[in-house]
């Protein structure tokens, strides 16, 4: 009797650490597919960003939230189709010459990837296709004021827990328009866009759901000839428990440099990400 009890005992020991360990691979196997911008995953980040030193005389701030739902499309047996979006909304305080706040929605900037649904041989996951900006912006300082159009391309490879990758646009006028240049409140008519945006990063997928990555959000004015590049380290946790698996994440910025009446020193995110497997 005593005899059974123990095989009972081990048996559920063994169990209950079979299930621990499936459910911390299920954790890093989803946390990898979060690491990865086209994986076959309908995801929805939410990202608030908080910058500070702001503005012609450096103490404006800005408060923004971006929604940036993912979304996934077979379309056959060799090709997705990923549709990400980014929605942002902006409050910013003291940074025009007008000395007053502006609140509302900034442009929309809608991406499409065309991805082949298997890596190549060597290991090397890519995608690209159009991007587009639209003038959504409630207000002339939160946006362009004007439509652009360009390429988009991302390419990254994964070996274990590693994720490291680049992601790049190039986006250019349709149309000309009033753009506020940087954040500073002057006002270039018919100031075309004409910018580039540059994404290297590595990440790591460690044990139990938690990931840390570092990044580089570079951006370059092709006309005014300036670089904003914010450097961002970044740590997530993924909650398994929960009606939809969730990632939380922190981040610390630091601007190695931009331009006059951009963001400087040090800021602050936090990202909510709402994941829907498959």
């Amino acid at each position: 009797m005593k005899s059974s009890i123990k095989e009972s005992r081990l048996a559920f020991a063994v169990l209950l650490l079979a299930a621990l360990a499936a459910d911390g691979q299920d954790e890093q196997d989803l946390s990898k597919q979060l690491a990865n911008p086209l994986a076959d995953l309908i995801s929805v980040p939410v990202q608030m960003n908080y910058d500070n030193n702001l503005g012609i005389d450096n103490d404006g701030s800005a408060f923004s939230i971006n929604v940036q739902p993912v979304l996934p499309f077979q379309l056959n047996e060799d090709w997705l189709v990923i549709s990400r979006t980014i929605i942002p909304f902006i409050h910013l305080e003291d940074v025009t010459v007008f000395d007053r706040d502006q609140t509302g929605l900034g442009d929309v900037l809608q991406s499409v990837f065309f991805s082949p649904s298997k890596a190549t041989e060597s290991g090397w996951i890519w995608g690209g296709g159009p991007a587009l900006l639209l003038p959504t912006a409630t207000d002339d300082i939160l946006g362009s004021d004007q439509w652009a159009l360009g390429p988009t391309a991302v390419a990254l490879k994964q070996s274990g827990p590693w994720t490291y990758g680049v992601l790049a646009n190039h986006l250019w006028s349709l149309s000309g328009g009033n753009q506020i240049t940087g954040f500073g409140g002057a006002v270039n008519l018919e100031q075309e866009v004409n910018a580039s945006y540059i994404e290297p990063w590595v990440s790591f997928a460690a044990d139990h759901g938690t990931t840390y990555s570092l990044s580089a959000e570079m951006s370059y004015n092709w006309d005014a000839n300036d670089w904003a590049v914010p450097i961002v380290l970044t740590a997530d946790h993924l909650f398994m428990n929960t009606p939809t698996p969730i990632s939380v994440g922190v981040a610390a910025r630091y601007w190695m440099d931009s331009p006059s009446g951009y963001p400087g020193g040090w800021s602050a995110r936090l990202q909510v990400t709402f994941l829907f497997p498959k």
